[in-house]
């Protein structure tokens, strides 16, 4: 893949509204959905529902095409934590990218709707890596857990077929 050091994926107007944030470095972006599918993968399958959430999220952010496919044929089972993190730990965006990638990480992983120990701890190490607290990862397992959850309850009032 061509340098991307210099070049930056710019977010769509609602992530600039939302969350403050207009653009990222493509390897930081890259790096970020590597250590997200080495995470999901640690148990030795990125699934398809996993596989599909992460695309998804990063087209909902502009993520190029090139990247994408680069994450279709990334050899996750290979991937090293500890290589990724320190360019997506680097990033000079307005929200706290730790927090953020433990997050998602957890959001992606139960994608299959399964948390498999292995991904359970891989997200351990990866917080411990980025400096999360044991605290603030828990918090961010009940919030997705509290997003699911809200999710199926619209759902079900709004009487959709998707619960």
């Amino acid at each position: 893949m061509s340098d991307l050091s210099d070049k930056k994926v710019e977010f769509p107007a609602f992530f600039q509204d939302e969350y403050g944030l207009s653009n990222a470095e493509e390897i930081a972006t890259l790096n970020y959905g590597y250590a997200l599918l080495t995470i999901a993968g640690a148990d030795g399958e990125v699934s398809q529902a996993e596989m599909n959430w992460l695309i998804n999220h990063q087209l909902s952010l502009n993520v190029p095409e090139h990247i994408i496919e680069a994450y279709k044929t990334f050899d996750y089972k290979n991937g090293n934590l500890e290589e990724l993190i320190p360019d997506i730990n680097r990033a000079d965006v307005p929200f706290n990218v730790a927090r953020s990638l433990i997050y998602h990480a957890i959001k992606m992983s139960k994608a299959d709707l399964e948390f498999a120990y292995e991904e359970q701890k891989a997200v351990i190490k990866a917080a411990k890596l980025l400096g999360v607290s044991d605290d603030i990862r828990l918090a961010l397992n009940s919030l997705v857990d509290t997003e699911e959850s809200v999710n199926r309850t619209r759902k079900a009032l709004m009487e959709t077929n998707k619960i």
